[in-house]
């Protein structure tokens, strides 16, 4: 089973992709850890991608559908796989048609985590992790037990991503909408849309993401 993963910065999609992981034994293909893993293996597309990356361009179309291509090469035919960045524009929507029946594959559902502006302007700027091992926290939803203290390594450091201010999340979002949003009517002409609650609990949004890949009516 093969299927997309949409929706905004924050929407939860990693959660949830890690969880599929887990429990069906699927393949995440985020094309920033492929860009990241590539440029670092010093692969060929790899080498193009830190040359346009150092230079502040934009990684084409075509050398992302090129990793596509590699990861999608490097799993048996019957391993499922999770698009989780993409695609992102209509053109790779239409790449990814290519890249799948080019090796036996179709796209059987897009997932779209629906999520409201505001509450996720909440739930990104709150967010913060331990600076030793990496466990999240937030300032309203999950605070250390003992204040200053990482519940999970004691570590007494914690960090915040620079970009996770509500200016940059807001753009972020924009940018979904206006780029990201268009690729979704070609997916509902097929039928293969769902929508879930993304700012749901975890557990109601991974329960409603299985219920629809197993085909059990809403």
């Amino acid at each position: 089973m093969n299927i997309i993963l949409l929706g905004p910065p924050g929407a939860g999609k990693g959660t949830q992709a890690t969880r599929l992981v887990d429990s069906r034994g699927m393949v995440q293909l985020s094309t920033g850890d492929m860009l990241r893993a590539a440029v670092k293996a010093g692969t060929p597309v790899g080498l193009q991608a830190k040359a346009l990356m150092e230079s502040g361009s934009l990684v084409p179309d075509e050398v992302v559908s090129g990793i596509i291509g590699e990861a999608l090469d490097a799993l048996a035919a019957d391993t499922g796989v999770i698009f989780d960045g993409y695609p992102r524009t209509e053109a790779q929507a239409h790449s990814l048609d290519t890249i799948l029946a080019d090796r036996g594959r179709t796209l059987d559902h897009v997932i779209e985590l629906e999520v409201d502006e505001d509450a996720l302007v909440e739930r990104i700027t709150g967010r913060f992790t331990c600076a030793t091992c990496g466990e999240g926290y937030h300032d309203v939803f999950k605070q250390p037990k003992v204040e200053g203290t990482c519940d999970k390594c004691g570590g007494h450091e914690f960090k915040r991503r620079p970009d996770d201010n509500e200016e940059t999340v807001r753009t972020r979002m924009a940018e979904y909408r206006a780029k990201t949003a268009p690729i979704l009517p070609i997916y509902e002409a097929r039928g293969i849309v769902s929508r879930v609650d993304g700012m749901a609990d975890m557990n109601d949004v991974s329960g409603a993401i299985v219920a629809i890949l197993d085909g059990v009516p809403a």
